[in-house]
């Protein structure tokens, strides 16, 4: 049977979702059309169209409401702007369809739970895009942890940083506004880097941070001369402690001059430690405090491990092949789709997605009023 798909939104990440679901079988050796992206829904009629010749699907529309319509959608994926994410997941929900949505789950934490309370309301299964997770690496980290490699925790260190906006000219958009984006580079880039250590070392407890825009004001458009205030953060910087009370630090940054796209974690413990850098992800770097240590004949010292492109029960390509940002997606949409096709709640869930959410209010708060703020601190704001 075709598990079928109604892709809204197709921006730069609808298109690497559509991109991932079309390679999925042959991952897997399934059926060509056992994934389907059946139908594509943009804000606007000629984008859609254009976005469903780009696909191969069936129909397109300017209304994503057609496609909640159809009995033959099994499940929504939502690649919108951040502003319409809770309309478009809760209206998916009651329509009884599953959901798979795009980091970050929502503006806050009131729109948030509104999701997850829609999803558990209508008894379907919701899903998140945190990609990153679903490198072999990252997947043997956890292995790793699980295991007790580093023994006890000491330290974390989570940084994301990117140079996309260093630039005062390049114009405003919706990223850069409070109002449709809900928050700055720690929502966007820190959502990734803030799931990862989630992932690896369990719930944040609390967090202090510090917020701050370094352009305050950009082009309304490319050679305009007016100019819009900017009211999200460029820069985030955070101390934070897990709920077993492991303290490190997580950075955020638009503005990393020369670096493209560096993300990298790195967990520290007694017995040994481990290092993911997103820019290398077929290795994986650990440090094992066993491992003998004498003068002029030890073996003790930073190895990298091979982890390549080891996806379990994956049939192509061979695994000695380092993996891509587009195969991490199509790892995520394929566990979303077996734990749907087996009536499981998929992981990450949307509830994962309402954490990461609560820790990136927490840390705003935090910056506001300069203290350490809990997490369930700001959920309990919002019963």
């Amino acid at each position: 049977m075709t598990f079928r798909i109604g892709l809204i939104g197709y921006g730069g990440i609808g298109r690497v979702h559509a991109l991932a679901y079309r390679s999925i079988p042959f991952y897997y050796a399934l059926p060509n059309d056992a994934i389907q992206v059946a139908a594509v829904a943009t804000t606007r009629a000629e984008t859609a169209e254009v976005a469903a010749r780009e696909i191969g699907c069936e129909s397109w529309t300017a209304d994503y409401r057609e496609l909640l319509a159809r009995e033959d959608i099994d499940a929504i994926d939502c690649c919108t702007p951040n502003d319409s994410h809770e309309e478009v997941l809760v209206a998916a929900a009651r329509a009884g369809k599953h959901i798979y949505c795009d980091k970050p789950l929502s503006m806050g934490i009131a729109d948030g739970q509104r999701i997850v309370a829609a999803a558990r309301e209508a008894k379907i299964l919701g899903g998140m895009t945190f990609n990153v997770r679903f490198y072999p690496a990252m997947q043997r980290a956890k292995q790793l942890m699980q295991e007790g490699f580093v023994g006890r925790i000491f330290s974390f260190r989570g940084r994301y940083y990117r140079s996309s906006y260093i630039d005062p000219l390049k114009p405003t958009s919706w990223r850069l506004s409070k109002e449709r984006s809900g928050g700055g580079a720690l929502l966007d880039l820190g959502a990734h880097v803030l799931d990862l250590l989630y992932y690896l070392l369990g719930d944040f407890a609390s967090v202090q941070a510090t917020l701050d825009t370094l352009i305050k004001e950009r082009p309304a458009a490319a050679g305009s001369s007016e100019r819009i205030p900017v009211d999200v953060d460029d820069i985030a910087l955070l101390h934070a402690r897990t709920a077993d009370g492991t303290l490190g630090l997580v950075e955020i940054s638009r503005m990393g001059t020369g670096k493209t796209n560096e993300l990298i974690v790195e967990i520290f413990g007694e017995k040994g430690s481990i290092r993911f850098d997103a820019t290398d992800p077929g290795w994986l770097e650990v440090y094992d405090v066993r491992d003998p240590d004498k003068p002029m004949g030890g073996m003790r010292g930073v190895r990298r491990i091979e982890t390549g492109g080891r996806y379990e029960g994956a049939r192509a390509p061979d695994w000695t092949m380092a993996p891509d940002f587009v195969r991490s997606h199509a790892e995520c949409q394929y566990q979303f789709y077996k734990a749907v096709s087996a009536g499981h709640s998929p992981v990450p869930s949307l509830e994962d997605g309402l954490h990461i959410q609560a820790v990136i209010a927490a840390a705003e708060r935090s910056s506001q009023e300069e203290r350490w703020v809990r997490v369930d601190e700001v959920m309990s704001a919002f019963p």
